[in-house]
């Protein structure tokens, strides 16, 4: 788990970024995926980038959004919200880190 472990930085973000961007299916199927990578040993941030991402920057989602509302709302919205939840997946990942909160399964 070199790329999401506890030495990951930023480049970790990424990489659940485009993870998340190649995921096939509705929200509910990040969720075992995002289990997988916790018992791998991912930190709690790039737990939650993954799963913010995996809502708003699917490949086929993308395609639909820009044929129908335009190209350039589609980058608007990625310029906003991809920012938005790697900063408040490091915020809610930190404060539980300090809180030395664990997921059960």
């Amino acid at each position: 788990m070199q790329l999401f472990g506890e030495q990951a930085g930023l480049r970790a973000h990424l990489w659940a970024i485009l993870l998340a961007g190649t995921t096939v299916g509705e929200l509910y199927v990040a969720f075992p995926v995002a289990a997988a990578l916790q018992r791998k040993g991912a930190r709690l941030a790039f737990l939650f980038t993954y799963i913010g991402a995996s809502g708003v920057c699917r490949i086929p989602m993308t395609l639909f959004e820009a044929s129908f509302l335009g190209l350039e709302f589609t980058i608007i919205r990625y310029v906003v919200a991809v920012p938005f939840i790697v900063l408040s997946s490091k915020i809610m990942g930190s404060y539980l880190q300090k809180r030395e909160y664990q997921i059960r399964m």
